[in-house]
């Protein structure tokens, strides 16, 4: 492990909860509410602060992960049997309380796809008690956190999808008064349409994706009349969408690439485990998979 990696490491650590209860938020996302007492630790669960989750297969009471949690888990991790080893995915927090009776408690939502990933399959169905592992933030500041309007940011920019949702509530959860954004998020149906209080000035619209054709969230960014000032833009989503509508705001509205954050949370035509496999390899070529968690 170089410097710059171990320095970086040092930001995550590991946390054992569990699950508190579930709720459905509408068709397409489900919220669960994990605790412990060791998430006491757990330094930020504001703005686009994302985590590690492992998760058990199906069986298993708890998900396995090498005994000991040193710089050296992720290829520890690696080397065990696949369908021994916990399933591994990238989650935002959506918010988390430290003041409740029962102590810490973080909310997770997650974006549901049917039968077709192992998270999504856990989420539907998970039930209170059941025993979770997250590698998350030691620190407040990490690197897990996009989030970041530099000084002399006039007025924000914010767009995503459905995967990006917890994000963007966690976010304007945290604007304070006087900020001012604009903001679209992409859902899949009406009934996924959520409140997202916020103390700043938000302007935000919603697109149904079963009624906003092809390419909702750049057509319309493209067809919008933006404030004047200095932007900054915050975009996650799908890879392709999120590629597009960061060539517009730099290429065609001027906006500097340097106060552009964006995230591709997912790609379409790859399922979550081919991302994953690029991901894994992509660390086992020199990428720190031990600094701890990217994006979802």
């Amino acid at each position: 492990m170089t410097t710059e990696s171990a320095a970086i490491a040092v930001q995550f650590r590991f946390f054992d909860a569990q699950v508190v209860r579930s709720r459905r938020l509408g068709p397409t996302m489900v919220r669960v509410t994990l605790g412990g007492e060791q998430l006491r630790a757990f330094a930020s669960g504001g703005r686009d602060q994302s985590f590690s989750l492992f998760l058990p297969h199906p069986g298993q009471d708890a998900p396995v992960l090498p005994v000991e949690a040193g710089e050296g888990w992720f290829h520890e991790w690696r080397a065990l049997p696949e369908d021994v080893r916990a399933v591994m995915r990238s989650y935002t927090i959506r918010e988390q309380r430290t003041d409740t009776a029962g102590g810490t408690e973080l909310d997770v939502d997650f974006a549901l796809h049917g039968d077709l990933g192992p998270a999504s399959r856990w989420a539907a169905t998970a039930g209170p008690g059941e025993r979770v592992i997250l590698l998350g933030p030691a620190v407040a500041d990490n690197r897990s956190v996009g989030f970041r309007p530099p000084d002399g940011t006039d007025w924000m920019l914010i767009a995503g999808d459905e995967t990006a949702l917890p994000a963007i509530g966690g976010i304007l959860d945290q604007l304070p008064a006087g900020a001012r954004a604009r903001v679209w998020i992409e859902v899949p149906h009406a009934e996924d349409i959520q409140d997202l209080p916020c103390a700043g000035e938000v302007a935000a619209t919603w697109l149904v994706r079963e009624h906003a054709g092809t390419a909702p969230l750049l057509n319309a960014v493209r067809a919008a009349e933006l404030p004047q000032g200095t932007p900054y833009a915050w975009i996650a989503g799908e890879s392709g969408a999120v590629k597009a509508l960061r060539r517009h705001l730099v290429g065609e509205r001027g906006f500097d690439r340097r106060s552009v954050t964006f995230s591709g949370y997912w790609r379409l035509g790859a399922s979550e485990e081919d991302l994953r496999a690029e991901a894994i390899s992509a660390a086992e070529s020199g990428a720190s998979a031990d600094a701890g968690p990217d994006a979802e």
